[in-house]
């Protein structure tokens, strides 16, 4: 039986790309990496030094000077791996509500993207790694053994995102959720440079109607017999 060395998922927002890769990494004692997170630490990166995130020169400039790295989890407080942003551990601050507000368009940005690319390409070289974005199979790791792509209806993605963020102790509506979903939606299919979407022989998963169980189980079997 063959084994994938290198799996790359894809999907839309809150489509279970993070928690699925998290999960299939361990169990197939590969490296998880969630690419989405070093997007976030490059928009966070911005915010702590003022620089404008409509500033494309300017951002794209700082994404190639930073120290970014990406380790497994050095605390148990439910991360699902360590981000450290110029020796700073950012975890967490990646998620806040003014990082979500600017990351989509920092990531469309063709030097940030770059500069991140390189990075993961980088990581996937080296094999035994399980990559999650939005465009791993299509422009990180088009040469993936195997190629994952989850998607899930903007209801049930909006309810799943809802239910984090309200488990998180945020302040939301299910309105705002699904507003903020549809236009991330938006900029991603719609970006000029790595749109999200399916790799031409990637596995399209339906989680709608899936719990976590079912689908791990799917991408289980397909990494074992890519």
């Amino acid at each position: 039986m063959s084994k994938a060395t290198t799996i790359a998922i894809d999907g839309p927002a809150a489509s279970g790309k993070s928690t699925i890769g998290h999960l299939l990494a361990e169990r197939l004692g590969y490296l998880y990496l969630d690419t989405g997170a070093m997007y976030r630490a490059v928009a966070l990166a911005a915010l702590k030094r003022g620089i404008d995130t409509n500033d494309e020169k300017a951002v794209s400039e700082l994404a190639s000077s930073i120290d970014l790295r990406i380790l497994p989890a050095t605390e148990r407080d439910g991360r699902q791996y360590t981000v450290l942003l110029d020796g700073e551990d950012v975890t967490w601050q990646i998620r806040s509500p003014e990082v979500n507000a600017v990351v989509s368009q920092v990531s469309a940005y063709h030097g940030v993207r770059q500069a991140m690319t390189e990075l993961q390409r980088e990581i996937g070289r080296k094999g035994k790694v399980v990559m999650v974005g939005r465009d791993i199979g299509t422009v990180v790791m088009p040469d993936a053994d195997l190629k994952i792509y989850l998607d899930a209806s903007v209801e049930e993605r909006a309810r799943r995102r809802y239910k984090e963020m309200i488990e998180q102790g945020r302040c939301v509506t299910m309105e705002e959720v699904m507003e903020q979903i549809r236009k991330r939606d938006s900029i991603d299919s719609g970006r000029d440079l790595a749109p999200l979407r399916p790799a031409p022989d990637a596995v399209i998963i339906d989680t709608t109607n899936m719990d976590i169980d079912a689908v791990l189980y799917k991408a289980t079997e397909l990494a074992l017999d890519p």
